[in-house]
């Protein structure tokens, strides 16, 4: 079912600080940059290899409020990952079956993500405590 691992979502408190310390120490290139007011996130893509199923990231992630998700997180858990991204072939097949298995889902159908992804999310109490997310990126 996954591909790849799609992304590595990192909160942080200073977007721009962490870009600078990911593209000075690691060498990676930032390839997209949005703000997603759905989820309350400023965010940045930085590249880290291509592989036969696609491309994976690093997303550092910015609440734009306290209150957003990624906020609570940052408040209760302070900076470090947030959540992994796995790539897959089609999300809505993915979320049925991961869902026949008993696995809860947090979204109902796929959403906007980053990139112009759809994705959708999984429990993560049901998947070891680790917020879970299925990718599946735009058709070229």
């Amino acid at each position: 079912m996954f591909q790849r691992i799609d992304h590595v979502g990192i909160a942080c408190h200073n977007l721009e600080e962490k870009i600078e310390f990911y593209e000075s120490t690691f060498g990676l290139v930032v390839v997209s940059r949005e703000v997603n007011e759905e989820q309350g996130v400023k965010e940045a893509m930085l590249h880290v290899a291509d592989g036969e199923h696609g491309s994976s990231y690093v997303q550092l992630l910015q609440p734009l409020h306290p209150d957003t998700a990624v906020g609570k997180y940052l408040s209760k858990r302070g900076e470090g990952v947030h959540h992994i991204g796995y790539g897959v072939a089609d999300v809505a097949k993915a979320m049925a079956d991961i869902a026949g298995k008993g696995v809860r889902l947090i979204d109902e159908r796929p959403r906007h993500g980053s990139m112009g992804a759809s994705i959708a999310f999984l429990h993560p109490k049901d998947v070891g405590g680790v917020l879970t997310e299925l990718v599946e990126t735009p058709r070229q």
